[in-house]
């Protein structure tokens, strides 16, 4: 029995489209240019911050975020930046008794912004928020937490194998690898990741099906 579905935020949750496009316009280099960058060190397994260090290097990354709050090019996020099957999922989910959380690798200010659009989940949280983040065993230590549910009866979905799915498996969480986004898709056919993951799914509303069968 599944009682609680917890839901990793970048590339499931939102696009990264514009998070990318901003730090490209921040950098002045072609978002093309970032993008690749992006795809090149997800595919050497890499932090996507190397991105923004192969762009500059020696960058300092959270003395650049602070410049562009400053500057007021902060991070932006509203329902444009959701995937259409978010709401309609969630909504589903919490229809059908299911405790809804959000929780992921950012920032507070993603958080707020967040919680901001109304989103029908119980619980929306961050790393920065609670202080550890994932793949640390804190992060999902926390997340059995808030999903108030049996760490058997929670899954965590997620794009990223390495920081999603092996993780939360190894804390006892069931899983749901979804093949969204640039890891999403490089990772999908992975024999590690097809073992670690309890379901592989392309669309959120099969979650509906699966804590349904």
């Amino acid at each position: 029995m599944i009682e609680t579905i917890v839901f990793d935020i970048g590339e499931t949750i939102t696009r990264d489209d514009r998070y990318w496009g901003s730090w490209a316009s921040w950098l002045e280099v072609p978002r093309h240019t970032l993008s690749a960058l992006v795809g090149a060190v997800v595919a050497r397994g890499l932090d996507n911050a190397e991105a923004l260090r192969l762009v500059r290097p020696g960058i300092d990354v959270e003395a650049e975020y602070r410049a562009r709050e400053a500057a007021g090019q902060g991070e932006h996020l509203d329902e444009a930046d959701l995937y259409e099957d978010v709401r309609p999922a969630l909504a589903a989910l919490r229809r059908g008794g299911v405790r809804v959380v959000i929780a992921g690798n950012q920032t507070g200010r993603v958080g707020q912004l967040l919680r901001g659009l109304d989103l029908p989940a119980d619980v929306i949280a961050t790393s920065a928020e609670w202080g550890t983040a994932k793949p640390q065993l804190g992060f999902f230590r926390r997340v059995i937490e808030v999903a108030q549910a049996p760490a058997e009866r929670i899954v965590y979905v997620g794009d990223h194998p390495a920081n999603d799915v092996h993780p939360a498996r190894a804390a006892g969480l069931r899983t749901a690898h979804l093949r969204r986004g640039p890891w999403g898709h490089l990772w999908a056919d992975d024999p590690e990741t097809i073992a670690a993951a309890d379901w592989r799914i392309s669309s959120l509303m099969e979650l509906v099906d699966i804590v349904g069968g």
